[in-house]
């Protein structure tokens, strides 16, 4: 097993190979603005680095979100178009469960929640029990919505972190690592389970849209 793991539903952009027993190599850069720019290069480096091409890979895993429009389609996309090249399956994973593991991982205990920055004063957010198995659907609410639901658990994400006076106690992770999304998916291959598609989970609509009473300038 050679797995690729890569997210860009955050402002991480993150890579990682996992062999099916622990990640070989990976990479993260966190700048919100160059996704497309930086991800085709990282899977070089992390390729390099555990010296495997392409053409050993045997699955790829992607985040799926919920992110902006146009960081999470970046990782998507690419990750469609290696699957399809490389005649190996795409297994998509919730953005937010890659966080919550690595916050287990890390030593976090009891129930928390999981919050990434979703702009325009929201988070993207969901709740986790005290085992790490998401307890909500992800969902996006400005900070203040939610307080009650949230209250009294630590938070993990940058998201958290933003709106102190609604998560208190923020834990890390700050940002995504494709070693600990890759990690969670070579466990549910090796148990046997299913992924979610690998389609993006938007939660709202995108920001560029057609203007109200657009008019038609080429004649039919």
């Amino acid at each position: 097993m050679l797995l690729l793991a890569l997210d860009t539903a955050t402002p991480a952009v993150t890579v990682a190979l996992h062999d099916g027993r622990d990640a070989v190599a990976h990479s993260t850069v966190v700048d919100a603005r160059r996704h497309g720019e930086l991800l085709l290069p990282a899977v070089d480096r992390v390729l390099t680095r555990a010296g495997a091409v392409v053409g050993d890979l045997t699955g790829i895993v992607v985040g799926v979100g919920p992110g902006p429009y146009t960081g999470l389609r970046v990782g998507l996309v690419t990750a469609a178009s290696l699957g399809d090249a490389l005649g190996v399956p795409v297994h998509g994973l919730c953005t937010l469960d890659g966080l919550a593991y690595a916050a287990r991982d890390g030593g976090l205990t009891g129930p928390f929640t999981v919050a990434t920055d979703a702009r325009r004063k929201e988070v993207y957010w969901a709740r986790y029990d005290d085992a790490g198995a998401r307890v909500t659907e992800p969902a996006v609410d400005r900070p203040a919505d939610i307080a009650a639901q949230v209250a009294g658990a630590p938070a993990v994400g940058a998201g958290a972190a933003l709106y102190p006076e609604v998560f208190p106690d923020v834990r890390p992770p700050a940002h995504q690592d494709a070693a600990a999304l890759a990690a969670l998916a070579a466990g549910k291959l090796a148990r046997g389970e299913e992924f979610p598609p690998a389609l993006p989970l938007y939660l709202r609509r995108p920001d560029a849209q057609v203007p109200a009473g657009y008019k038609q300038v080429l004649p039919k």
